[in-house]
């Protein structure tokens, strides 16, 4: 019997006998379409070919290839066609390998134990899942040829039945990706551009003057049949309502400086319409300024405020329902006029890749000579064609940059954006000796760097500080000299030993100071110097005693401005967490605790200064209405988390590790709560992310877990008592 093991083990290959269970294919969001039915059956009847391949999707800038590839990948969802998996990747200009190896490896493996690994070993593993699957990859926005072969893809053949679909600008990278066959995306025709602007602008618009129907067909001819030209025009002119207006808009677009040879520069002209219309200068600033980052980079909408506010574009009163609010109306206009775009996930927008570069031509007084705002990105040294002497904005988001070195002079420069560079290990003396006007300088994500040079208390107009996940081991003493610092992230700097004490006298003017997740924890007497931080409006904290969690809900000031709440390390009977204190509170993480009982404080001060018979009225909701995310990792001592009802508008929930749990929401425990606070009708109505990963003692999550009406993605690993019927719907919803 050995020897006839010994010859089945020589002729078989078991390196890998399960896998995890992964959806096929992950449905994308797509907006109005007109005229891609026609190409999306083509396109479809192509793949289906055995004797094509790859296929090569091409044509100009917003012309609407990446919604015909969406159709596609679609197409797989609704037809549950035989492909094993359905490989969405969005490549971008200056993509690296391993930026596309990690969004290959996200959509295969449900556990991101691949994330440390080399270029070479996430190629490797990459290989040996997909050469036992029939696969589909959706490669978008390809600038270059790509190396297949380095990022571990193997090839498509008519053995293994995969197939490979590409978008491209030109036809020649078609060839050098040797695709099967390519089809070009054209412009749509007259009548279809027609029947995109009408629907984009709306039959109300069109018909309250008797002349404005014919004027909008002069204005969408001016759009040349371009998709992301009709949108965004039609948008601009959707709120347009009087003929004068229309008859603006005509002149505008024929104005000399929308003439151009090429149709890329007629196009980028029609755009800067949209531009031109936005209400006010302040307005344009802040779009502009999304063109700083880089090619389909997603920026969180908080963040983004936070540097509209330090640059001055926006009210300055940022917490007091000034700044914050604003940002987010003027994000909102931005996002209606289809200059920004919402991502999946809700606090993000990203900029379509048309609209950048006609963003960044705008700055650069339309292509005559190097604007105010230099991006800059792929590069290993920082470029030595930069006029330092006009920049006002630079951007060196996720380049390779290994050291800066140089001593620029840079007398006009308010923003600097150095984050997500992976190799950056050190700045030396000298980079920030001429920055007199430097107000925002972002550092974060720079897992390598490890300390900053002494002459950062040069930067005195310096605002915007944020130094969170990187490997920074100590502040430098010159940051005290900052007085004008009114922001400070230290978020997860785990190899950052500090004490904050003396804070308030040498940052005075701090508004912002975020430790979430650091090694700094509220004890005593931080909790009192935190009381001195007199414009303190924004805190995230890391608490690792009840007793101080206690006081610092007690400390009105200081509970209304925490925003996020990391608890670790605790260890008590019981933990109150106030709904009123905590008013404002965000995201919260309870990790490696044993907290028997966690005990939401719903009632207001004035409810408990009433005598038993009185009834305060009720006006809203009694829970966390701004507690968004939940994390929680090794807890001991609860069996359910019931008390998560009280966050109606949670979007994000993760559980890891925690041994006791036997039920997400108790039914009996839930139906407690919704009897005495009727307004909580359902759990986790907003619920979009939801993963659960070893809970051995799992066997329910709610009640209503069948009609999650936002659940997005819903992951399950590692928890064995859970119902058969649960897994089914996890494996549904995916």
């Amino acid at each position: 019997m050995l020897e006839e093991v010994k010859e089945l083990l020589s002729k078989k290959d078991f390196e890998v006998v399960a896998q995890k269970i992964i959806p096929k294919a992950e449905k994308k969001h797509i907006q109005t379409t007109v005229g891609l039915d026609t190409l999306v059956g083509i396109a479809w009847e192509s793949l289906m070919n055995d004797d094509i391949r790859t296929l090569g999707l091409y044509g100009m800038g917003g012309v609407g290839k990446t919604t015909l590839l969406a159709c596609i990948n679609n197409k797989f969802v609704e037809l549950e066609s035989e492909f094993d998996v359905v490989i969405w990747v969005v490549v971008s200009k200056d993509f690296q390998f391993e930026g596309i190896q990690d969004q290959i490896l996200g959509r295969l493996c449900l556990d991101k134990e691949w994330e440390r690994e080399t270029e070479n070993k996430k190629a490797s593993l990459i290989n040996n899942i997909l050469k036992r699957k029939k696969f589909v990859l959706l490669l978008d926005d390809l600038w270059s040829e790509v190396d297949l072969n380095r990022i571990g893809v193997p090839p498509p053949t008519r053995e293994n039945g995969s197939k490979i679909v590409f978008t491209r600008r030109s036809k020649e990278v078609c060839k050098d990706m040797k695709a099967d066959k390519q089809i070009k995306v054209d412009c749509l025709s007259p009548d279809e551009a027609w029947e995109l602007f009408r629907i984009t602008v709306g039959d109300i618009i069109l018909s309250s003057h008797q002349d404005i129907l014919a004027l909008a067909r002069i204005v969408a001819a001016k759009c040349h049949g371009l998709p992301l030209a009709l949108s965004v025009i039609g948008e601009t002119m959707a709120c347009k309502e009087t003929i004068q207006e229309w008859r603006h808009a005509i002149n505008v677009l024929n104005s000399p400086g929308h003439k151009f040879p090429g149709m890329e520069e007629r196009i980028l002209g029609v755009l800067k319409f949209s531009y031109d219309s936005l209400k006010n200068g302040e307005i344009k600033l802040c779009f502009l300024y999304c063109s700083l980052f880089p090619e389909d980079f997603e920026i969180e909408k908080e963040k983004l405020i936070e540097y509209w506010i330090c640059e001055g574009f926006i009210n300055p009163n940022r917490y007091e329902d000034g700044g914050t609010n604003q940002g987010y109306d003027i994000i909102g206009l931005l996002v209606r006029a289809h200059l920004l775009i919402d991502c999946e996930l809700t606090n993000y927008v990203k900029m379509h890749d048309v609209i950048r570069e006609m963003a960044l031509w705008i700055n650069s007084d339309f292509g005559n000579q190097q604007g105010t705002i230099c991006v800059k990105s792929g590069a290993r040294l920082i470029p030595n064609d930069i006029n330092w002497e006009i920049v006002r904005q630079m951007s060196l988001i996720r380049t390779q940059i290994e050291k800066i070195s140089c001593s620029p002079n840079c007398p006009n420069l308010s923003t600097l954006l150095l984050q997500a560079n992976e190799s950056l290990k050190g700045i030396s003396v000298g980079f920030f000796r001429f920055m007199p006007k430097l107000v925002v300088l972002d550092l974060s994500e720079n897992r390598s760097l490890v300390g900053l040079p002494e002459e950062i208390s040069n930067l005195g107009s310096l605002q915007y500080l944020n130094l969170s996940r990187t490997k920074i081991e100590s502040l430098p003493v010159g940051l005290k000299k900052l007085r004008k610092l009114i922001y400070l992230n230290l978020e997860y700097t785990y190899s950052l030993e500090i004490s904050l004490v003396g804070i308030a006298a040498t940052l005075p003017n701090l508004q912002v100071l975020k430790l979430f997740s650091s090694k700094v924890y509220v004890d005593d007497k931080l909790l009192e110097e935190l009381q001195h931080l007199e414009h303190l409006k924004i805190l995230t904290a890391n608490i690792k005693d009840a007793t101080i969690l206690e006081r610092i809900q007690g400390i009105d000031r200081l509970a209304s401005s925490i925003r996020g709440l990391f608890l670790r390390y605790m260890s008590a009977p019981r933990v109150i967490l106030s709904t009123v204190a905590l008013g404002g509170l965000q995201q919260l993480a309870i990790v490696d605790c044993n907290i028997s009982e966690i005990k939401i404080d719903w009632k207001s001060k004035e409810r408990r200064e009433l005598s038993p018979t009185e009834i305060l009225p009720s006006t809203s909701s009694p829970g966390f209405k701004q507690l968004s995310s939940v994390t929680i990792i090794n807890l001991e001592g609860q069996r359910d988390l019931s008390w998560l009802l009280f966050a109606q508008n949670l979007k994000t929930l993760v559980v890891y590790d925690s041994t006791e749990i036997e039920e997400i929401i108790n039914k009996e425990k839930g139906m407690s709560i919704t009897k005495v606070h009727p307004d909580i009708v359902l759990p986790f109505g907003n619920l979009e992310f939801l993963h659960l990963y070893r809970l051995p003692e799992l066997k329910e999550l709610c009640w209503n877990y069948r009609t999650l009406p936002n659940l997005r993605i819903f992951k399950v690993q590692y928890c064995p008592t859970l119902p058969e019927n649960i897994a089914s719907f996890v494996r549904l919803a995916e």
